[in-house]
């Protein structure tokens, strides 16, 4: 299952950010990023120690980043010198299998969805018609990618971090979908289970840090 998953976070990732198609590696995917700090990733479905030491034996451009379905401590171990499994970065891989549950926005709050490109965002205001919190989801048929769901620090504990994931998922089943996958932080994954999804994997990230370069 959490290659599947994997492979499913992979496509959903690169089509909210507007990336180009993730190119397909002996070891798995590659997707250009050309954001500071990360100018790539490759992205292993298969959690095999190996495939990380390939992947990352190919590399030569610093600010390059493996995601694997794996422990750091145990990715770490497979990394040529140079990298860096970075916990801070690391993610934890989640799922959950769809259904309607028409969320409505807390008092003081306005909500507003559109999608293009195959790609929803959620916008929630408040009464004086600020970006209180938001969210994206990427559409790939029977199953959907959630992406960049955020609340801001003055709209915390209101239960806007909770109505947006639940917009983005009935969105999703709206355009045919019975599974999500996302990709968390540890904040976000405490939320998420409150909502019924499950963690599969840690999401290890490890990058590309040669001495001499920040």
């Amino acid at each position: 299952m959490v290659p599947e998953l994997t492979r499913i976070w992979v496509d959903g990732w690169a089509l909210s950010r507007r990336r180009p198609r993730p190119a397909r590696t002996p070891w798995g995917f590659y997707i250009e990023v050309d954001s500071p700090g990360q100018v790539g990733r490759h992205v292993l479905p298969d959690a095999q120690g190996s495939l990380v030491h390939a992947a990352a034996s190919s590399v030569t451009v610093p600010d390059t980043w493996i995601k694997v379905p794996m422990d750091p401590d145990e990715a770490a171990q497979w990394l040529p010198e140079g990298w860096v499994a970075d916990k801070a970065e690391t993610g934890h891989l989640m799922a959950v299998d769809l259904s309607p549950t028409h969320p409505v926005a807390p008092a003081g709050y306005t909500a507003s969805v559109e999608t293009g490109d195959s790609v929803t965002h959620v916008r929630v205001l408040d009464a004086a018609g600020a970006l209180a919190a938001k969210g994206q989801v990427a559409h790939l048929g029977r199953a959907a990618v959630v992406d960049r769901v955020e609340t801001g620090q003055a709209h915390r504990r209101r239960g806007l971090g909770g109505f947006v994931m639940r917009t983005l998922t009935d969105c999703a089943v709206a355009e045919g979908a019975d599974l999500a996958v996302l990709g968390a932080t540890d904040e976000g994954r405490a939320l998420y289970e409150t909502l019924g999804w499950k963690a599969h994997a840690p999401l290890a990230a490890c990058i590309y840090r040669p001495q001499g370069t920040s």
